[in-house]
């Protein structure tokens, strides 16, 4: 299984560029005849996402390394409603702020480890 695992500082980063971007509605929407790609409501919707999916298994082995523990897995069979694979498609970020999230999963959760255990003052 692959999922697409984006570091908290991107998606921050993400929206603090859009916020200037303030979306409008499409004053000739019709509720009679509806785009369901537009509203007269003022919205836009944005992935914000590394783009980059990663086999389950990389990333329990770059937490292993972070941490210096070996994990317990626990292998099961596909569950209801899983996917083999997630990933967003961030073109549209792209084109409204050029921005596209580029942190690797190895740093951020070498990032958010070190976070983690300075802010719970674990092995001190």
């Amino acid at each position: 299984m692959r999922r697409d695992f984006t570091y908290i500082d991107d998606i921050v980063e993400g929206i603090v560029k859009l916020l200037p971007k303030a979306p409008s509605g499409d004053p000739h929407w019709d509720g009679n005849t509806p785009d369901p790609a537009s509203s007269f409501a003022p919205y836009k919707i944005y992935n914000i996402g590394n783009n980059k999916p990663v086999d389950l298994l990389y990333m329990i082995e770059a937490l292993e390394k972070a941490l210096n523990k070996k994990a317990f897995k626990n292998f099961m069979p596909i569950q209801p409603g899983d996917v083999v694979e997630t990933f967003a498609d961030v073109d549209d970020l792209m084109k409204a702020v050029q921005f596209k999230p580029s942190t690797s999963l190895e740093v951020g959760i070498e990032s958010f480890v070190a976070w983690y255990l300075e802010y719970y003052k674990i092995g001190k």
